[in-house]
């Protein structure tokens, strides 16, 4: 028999691995469900299973892969990141680590260029302003003509890639920064490739798609904002911590920068947090992501993953251990 534990988190839809495990899988299998969100929980609820599938809240650390022990075989994070997961840990231990790429390519795309496009034109803005008896463009000032703006993209991913086909329409100049990605595939998407500090000279506006890694971990600080302007926008449908909050809060503060489009914030959910409820802020809860069709895919995939590493195959959302980027 195989077991698998889901995390009861509102991305992971249980009937999906219920209904496809059991056709994929030459055994038998069960699906639980169980609160994790926490370490000691993981350790507490996922001993004796094969699989668990995991979220963004439950840190899937050495100590923890260690004290699963030998049962377990496989690590799904329903989700594209995976910075809460020791992927150098599973590999020592024989764990593989599955993600799902793709599943919402198209949402973050859309999403970041929403925030962009909101942000840019004081959509925000002028809202509580005419709800709040109002009714002249001023309060949305200074507002930059989006043809005329030169938009920089931090990290060229499949996201970022998906967002500049979005943009083209637009008219702008776009740039972008990724050590991984070179000028010639760039260029196929009209995209000129320039380093980090070239990104923040040139851009009128940033939009940040970076995962979290050690070198990536505030990347957008206080040297990065202060080279923008005041009418500048910074859009991070990426990971929060990767822009440092104290700076971007200070850049909003003193009027360095006009907005920011924010889909992630350093602590999730905020607690107190003065970016929050800005006026010159809009933030959404971490929902780039969603749509129902992408729900779909991602529970599918990560499904297939697990019935792959159970039938001893290579699953299509491995996490090589060696790759750059972690």
């Amino acid at each position: 028999m195989k077991r698998v534990l889901l995390s009861a988190f509102a991305m992971i839809d249980p009937a999906v691995y219920r209904a496809r495990l059991p056709d994929a899988v030459d055994d038998e299998v069960t699906v639980d469900v169980a609160e994790l969100g926490s370490t000691d929980r993981l350790i507490e609820a996922g001993a004796g299973y094969d699989a668990i599938v995991t979220d963004i809240d439950t840190p899937v650390t050495a100590a923890a892969i260690e004290a699963l022990g030998d049962d377990l075989d496989v690590v799904v994070r329903a989700a594209v990141g995976v910075d809460n997961i020791d992927v150098a840990a599973a590999a020592d231990a024989g764990v593989t680590v599955t993600r799902v790429p793709d599943y919402c390519t198209d949402e973050v795309a859309t999403h970041s260029v929403s925030l962009l496009l909101s942000c840019l034109r004081s959509i925000e803005t002028y809202d509580h302003s005419v709800a709040d008896g109002g009714w002249t463009w001023e309060d949305g000032r200074p507002v930059r003509r989006v043809s005329a703006s030169t938009i920089g993209l931090l990290s060229f991913g499949p996201i970022a890639q998906r967002a500049t086909e979005q943009l083209a329409g637009f008219g702008s100049e776009l740039v972008a920064y990724d050590p991984f990605v070179d000028a010639d595939a760039m260029a196929e998407h009209g995209v000129e490739k320039v380093d980090l500090d070239a990104l923040f000279d040139r851009a009128d506006h940033v939009a940040v798609y970076a995962p979290l890694t050690e070198s990536t971990r505030g990347m957008v600080d206080a040297d990065a904002l202060g080279r923008l302007d005041e009418t500048s926008v910074v859009v991070n449908v990426g990971r929060g911590p990767v822009v440092d909050a104290d700076a971007l809060l200070e850049a909003l503060e003193t009027d360095g920068i006009k907005a920011a489009g924010l889909d992630v914030l350093a602590a999730e959910p905020p607690e107190d947090d003065p970016l929050v409820g800005r006026p010159d802020t809009v933030i959404t809860p971490h929902a780039a992501w969603y749509s129902e069709d992408a729900r779909t895919d991602l529970n599918e995939s990560a499904a297939d993953d697990v019935a792959a590493v159970f039938g001893e195959e290579v699953p299509d959302g491995r996490v090589d251990p060696d790759a750059d980027w972690l």
